[in-house]
């Protein structure tokens, strides 16, 4: 701990009481020094506060703060790293999404504990060695898809390519193998040109006068190599530009008139300027990107920027707070990754697909501006559209958006913006509203967000119906009296990882479908098990006996499990029919389903939203559109003869289609209307009576 305390003094001016504070704290005894030192030096190297340096050290050596004395801002980042995001063996993948919604939401309350995670993530996969558990191969798989590309975002592109080149080195080894390989095969040559080309930028600077430029060389990541492979498909073979060749300097004028002396005895590669001063990336980074032909005929990026420039290539948007040492410049920069929070905030409602899947969107995807007809400038991820746009003004205005005017020309909703659109959004009051399509429409977790709450709202009362029926039939399956266990004692919202300000409000989301209902089921039980235990031995004898759920009956002439009074519809892939086997899905915001028990897509659904479904009776006034296909040989009189004979029969044709496929046949889309199984033989035996017909059959099987 010596060592650690030392690097500490040695780069910060401590007062007395700063340097108590270290005393005591180093007084813990560290289970890695190895692992403090070298974090602690980095996040010095990245120039953080000495409040971030003391929070993290607390944090290792497992030292409590006195809240009653301790500086806010070190309590703060001391408490969000303090706070368990880990996994537990089992845990589902919607309690994974809401552990990693609350963890990124905590980090982003202080974007320092950001850098921190990172650094301590980065110094833990370095250690890994092969083969990886299955906890080491998840963690670098969520490094790779989410965090090397937070990072980025960040702007910290060097701690990016760091976290990627340890994922490409445990997540495919050979080829980072072989990459090392041929990186070392070229060393020797590539350090020769190196000097020379030093040499010559050296003999520009001179002339141009420019005495505090700096010259810089590195090699190229093996992460960005094997990118350059993966996008451009060339073989390792065709990769030449392993190293270079940076040039620091005062002034952006100063940049090109570098740039123009260097093309003046370089020949410059066609295709590979990128000029990142006059257009910047999203994320902030400006530079002069030029690639040349060297001396060894192969090529060599040359990268050229001022000091201010690679101080933010460097520390991103910490950049100026880093360098201007003033705290109060921290809520400057919280705004310039408010995106971060917003992102965090708006998913709250999405699914735990839809999270991970909308912060890996927003995190990898590039960045495009667009622009109110006013003139104000918007961000979004590449991909977004005019839904996007219309939800980033207001929630009305999105729910009540019928098209857009970009650059003047009328679009319609699923219109896709580019960089430097003039959008104006085209509104109707006797807009519908949003449809369930608009979800597939829309790319940011703000507008998903506010489309779902919209259903939300329209179906609050059908959610919690929906909810309710599926917390008593969970508790059912497992043989316990939904009135014994749903009860306010295990309801109590602050024993569940979500949210809620009342239990309306989660059996809402359970009927909607953004709270597992599994999850719910289990920890109710396992509250009332621990109350009960006495009774819970006779209670699964009885539930072995008879498991069979109680059946309501419902309005619309089908029994479901649960209240009569829920909105039932019937699915249009498979259109059921009184007389068949039937089963209920509980969708989100629509009420229960009925499909067929055979229906194919059933497959596709989510086990636990599933409900015991039965016809009640005899329910004669429902009837059923039904689509028939007939292959028939050509017949002049086929048609007249196939609607007399099923018209006839007492059936009611809603629609007919016939066609000639490639082998000469006649194939015919029929769509009739039928009150029960028993109509749909009948009309199959009307058909194949037809002379012309070979085979008849329902679609939708």
């Amino acid at each position: 701990m010596d060592k650690i305390k030392k690097l500490i003094i040695d780069n910060f001016s401590l007062d007395e009481k700063e340097k108590e504070l270290l005393d005591i704290i180093c007084q813990n005894k560290a289970q890695n020094d190895e692992k403090i030192f070298e974090i602690v030096s980095n996040l010095i190297n990245f120039r953080l506060d000495f409040d971030s340096i003391i929070a993290y050290l607390a944090y290792e050596l497992g030292y409590k703060f006195d809240e009653q004395t301790t500086d806010v801002d070190i309590l703060k980042i001391y408490n969000t790293l303090c706070t368990n995001f880990n996994f537990a063996e089992g845990t589902s993948k919607q309690e994974q999404a809401e552990v990693l919604r609350k963890m990124f939401i905590a980090m982003s309350s202080d974007i320092r504990v950001i850098v921190i995670r990172l650094y301590i993530m980065l110094y833990d996969i370095s250690k890994y060695s092969l083969p990886l558990t299955r906890e080491q191969h998840q963690t670098l798989l969520d490094v790779r898809e989410i965090y090397a590309p937070l990072a980025e975002r960040l702007g910290l592109n060097s701690l990016k390519s760091n976290l990627e080149d340890y994922c490409l080195k445990f997540l495919d080894p050979k080829t980072y193998d072989t990459l090392a390989t041929s990186v070392m095969l070229q060393k020797d040559v590539n350090e020769k040109q190196i000097q020379i080309t030093t040499k010559n930028i050296q003999t520009i600077l001179d002339e141009l006068k420019l005495s505090d430029a700096t010259i810089m060389s590195r090699q190229k990541h093996f992460s960005s190599i094997y990118k350059k492979i993966q996008s451009k498909g060339y073989s390792l073979a065709n990769i030449y530009d392993l190293i270079a060749v940076r040039v620091l300097v005062n002034s952006v004028e100063d940049c090109y008139a570098v740039l123009g002396k260097i093309h003046g005895i370089y020949k410059p590669m066609e295709g590979r300027f990128k000029d990142y001063i006059a257009s910047p990336k999203p994320n902030g980074y400006q530079s002069l990107h030029t690639t040349v032909i060297a001396e060894n005929e192969r090529p060599l990026e040359i990268q050229i920027r001022t000091y201010e420039m690679h101080k933010l290539a460097e520390f991103g948007v910490f950049a100026h707070w880093l360098y201007k040492e003033k705290k109060n410049k921290l809520s400057e920069l919280d705004k310039k990754i408010s995106w971060l929070r917003e992102m965090m905030e708006s998913s709250k409602d999405l699914s735990s697909e839809e999270f991970i899947d909308t912060l890996r969107t927003n995190l990898c995807e590039g960045q495009i501006y667009v622009q109110t007809p006013k003139g104000k400038v918007l961000e979004f991820v590449e991909g977004a559209t005019v839904l996007d746009f219309a939800y980033s003004i207001h929630s009305e205005i999105g729910n009540k958006c019928v098209g857009a005017k970009i650059n003047g020309k009328i679009k319609p909703l699923s219109t896709k913006l580019k960089n430097g659109d003039v959008v104006e959004i085209i509104t109707s009051q006797n807009s519908k509203g949003p449809s369930r399509d608009w979800l597939k429409m829309v790319k940011t977790s703000s507008a998903k967000s506010k489309i779902n709450a919209y259903f939300k709202h329209e179906y609050k009362e059908e959610n919690i119906k929906l909810g309710i029926s599926m917390l008593e039939q969970g508790i059912k399956a497992k043989g316990y009296s939904p009135s014994k266990v749903l009860v306010d004692k295990y309801l109590a919202l602050e024993q569940f990882k979500y949210v809620f300000n009342t239990q309306e409000e989660l059996f809402a989301s359970i009927g909607y479908g953004s709270v597992s209902a599994n999850n719910i089921v289990n920890k109710l039980c396992q509250l009332y098990e621990q109350d009960n235990k006495a009774e819970i031995q006779q209670i699964q004898q009885e539930h072995n006996q008879n498991s069979s759920l109680v059946i309501k009956k419902n309005k619309d002439g089908v029994l479901v499990d649960g209240d009569s009074g829920m909105l039932v519809r019937y699915a249009g892939c498979c259109s059921p029919v009184f007389g068949e086997e039937i089963v209920g899905y509980i969708s989100r915001g629509r009420g229960v389903t009925i499909h067929r028990k055979m229906c194919p897509n059933l497959k596709y659904l989510e086990e636990e939203r599933l409900i015991d479904a039965l016809w009640d009776g005899d329910v004669k006034s429902k009837t059923t559109g039904v689509v028939m296909k007939i292959i028939s040989t050509k017949s002049d009189k086929f048609l007249i003869k196939l609607t007399q004979d099923v018209v006839g029969a007492g059936y009611r044709i809603l629609g007919i289609d016939s066609k000639e496929n490639v082998n000469g046949k006649i194939v015919t889309m029929m769509k009739v209307e039928v009150q029960k199984q028993e109509d749909i033989k009948k009309i199959i035996n009307i058909v194949k009576d037809i002379n012309s017909v070979e085979d008849v059959f329902r679609v939708g099987i």
